[in-house]
C-alpha cells in the first residue's frame, strides 16, 4: 500500500480533491484571525500564522487535506481595537455551516476544525454538534506536554505562549521591545507576561499541540490513517 501525503487543499486540482474525498480523507478546516490584535508587539495576523502552521504540521504527519485558513470569526472583545475584524455569531455560524456543507456536497465525511481562538469556541461547538462527524480541536486544550517550560500557566492573551510561537514562526513580526505592562487588556489587547517568551518554546509547544491533534485523530478515525502506518 502506498503511504500518501497530506496536502493544502487550494494545491489540489479539483480531480485530485476527488479522489482524495472519494478515498475518505479528512479534511482540516483551520479557523485562525486574520486581522484581531494581539497587544503592541504582536501582528493582527497571529491567529492565522498559527492556524496555518499547525494545520503544516498535521499535513507533515496524516494524510490529511486542509481547506485555506479561516480568517473571520467571532471576536467580540477585540472590537474596538483598530484593524480587527470581527463577524456576529450567527454570520460566523453560517459561514461555517455552509464550508463545511460544501465539503459534505463533495462527499467529505469526515471534517476536523481546528480553532485558535477562545470565543469561537461555543459558536464552533455548537456547529459541530449539528453537522455530526466533526472532531473539534480546539487549540486552548492542546500542548499540555509543554506546560513545564512556562512561567505562567494561567495563560492570557498575546502572553508568554502566543509570544513564543511568534517567535518560532516570524520573529521579525515580534516588536519585544513594545511589550505591554501586564494587567490592561482593555488598553493594550494583551494580558500575562511575554517577557520570559522565547523561540525555542515556542517550538516545543507547537510540537506539543500537534502530538495531541495527531493522537486526536487517529482516536477518532483509526481507519482513515491505516496507509500513513505503513
Amino acid at each position: 500500500m502506498t503511504k500518501q501525503s497530506g496536502a493544502w487543499l487550494e494545491d489540489l486540482t479539483w480531480q485530485e480533491a476527488r479522489a482524495r474525498f472519494d478515498a475518505g480523507a479528512v479534511v482540516v478546516l483551520p479557523v485562525g484571525a486574520a486581522a484581531k490584535a494581539h497587544g503592541p508587539h504582536l501582528p493582527l495576523k497571529t491567529d492565522a500564522l498559527t492556524a496555518r502552521a499547525l494545520a503544516q504540521r498535521l499535513i507533515d504527519r496524516l494524510p490529511v487535506v486542509a481547506a485555506p485558513v479561516v480568517g473571520f470569526g467571532y471576536y467580540p472583545a477585540f472590537t474596538s481595537f483598530a484593524g480587527s475584524q470581527h463577524l456576529t455569531a450567527g454570520t460566523f455560524k453560517a459561514m461555517m455551516r455552509e464550508l463545511a456543507g460544501t465539503l459534505r456536497d463533495h462527499g467529505v465525511r469526515r471534517i476536523a476544525i481546528l480553532n485558535t481562538g477562545v470565543s469561537t469556541e461555543k459558536p464552533l461547538d455548537e456547529v459541530a454538534a449539528e453537522l455530526g462527524e466533526v472532531a473539534m480541536l480546539h487549540m486552548r486544550l492542546l500542548g499540555a506536554g509543554a506546560d513545564t517550560l512556562f512561567e505562567v500557566l494561567d495563560g492570557g492573551h498575546a502572553d508568554e505562549r502566543e509570544t513564543s510561537v511568534m517567535l518560532a514562526l516570524d520573529p521579525r513580526g515580534v516588536r519585544m521591545n513594545r511589550l505591554a505592562p501586564e494587567g490592561d487588556f482593555k488598553a493594550t489587547g494583551a494580558t500575562g507576561d511575554a517577557s520570559r517568551a522565547s523561540a525555542f518554546k515556542g517550538e516545543r509547544l507547537l510540537d506539543a499541540r500537534t502530538e495531541d491533534m495527531v493522537a486526536a485523530l487517529r482516536r477518532r478515525w483509526p481507519e482513515a490513517f491505516v496507509a500513513a502506518d505503513v
